[in-house]
C-alpha cells in the first residue's frame, strides 16, 4: 500500500463538475494506492501512520489538531515505467481487492477520530489541492 501524503491549506473533489468532497482548512491529501498483496491490516497501519504523522505546522499532526483529512484512490501510484514510454498498471490491486481496502483505511481513520473526506473510488475526479509548504511525503506499508 503506498500513499502520497501532502499538507493542504484546502481541497477538492468534482466528479461531472460536481462537489463530491471538500476541506477548507489546513488538513491533510492523502492519495492511495493497493497492490496486490495488501490487505486490511495494511490498510490498518497505514491509518495510523498518516493520523499520527507530524507534518502539520509545528511539527503537529492531524490527531494533535483535529485536522481533517481527505482520501482519494490513485491506482496510478503503482505505475510502472520501466519499459518504453507507456505506463504498465499490473502492480495495482483491481477494483474488486482495493476498493474495500481503501474503504477500509477510511474508516480506520474515522475510528482514529479523523474528520475524513473521500472522493469517489473508479470516478474520474478533478482534484484541486492549495499545499502548504509545500511538504509532500510518501508512505508504504
Amino acid at each position: 500500500m503506498r500513499a502520497v501524503v501532502q499538507r493542504v491549506l484546502r481541497a477538492k473533489v468534482e466528479v461531472d463538475g460536481g462537489l463530491v468532497a471538500e476541506i477548507n482548512e489546513a488538513g491533510l491529501l492523502v492519495l492511495l494506492g493497493v497492490t496486490h498483496d495488501d490487505e486490511p491490516a495494511h490498510a490498518a497501519t497505514m491509518a495510523r501512520k498518516i493520523w499520527q504523522l507530524r507534518i502539520l505546522r509545528n511539527e503537529r499532526s492531524a490527531r494533535d489538531i483535529g485536522a481533517p483529512i481527505m482520501v482519494v484512490s490513485q491506482f496510478t501510484l503503482y505505475a510502472d515505467t520501466n519499459k518504453g514510454r507507456r505506463p504498465s498498471w499490473s502492480a495495482a490491486a483491481p477494483a474488486a481487492v482495493s476498493e474495500p481496502l481503501y474503504e477500509h483505511l477510511c474508516d480506520e481513520l474515522e475510528a482514529l477520530g479523523a474528520a475524513v473526506e473521500r472522493g469517489v473510488f473508479g470516478a474520474d475526479m478533478a482534484v484541486s489541492s492549495t499545499n502548504d509548504g509545500p511538504v509532500t511525503i510518501l508512505l508504504e506499508v
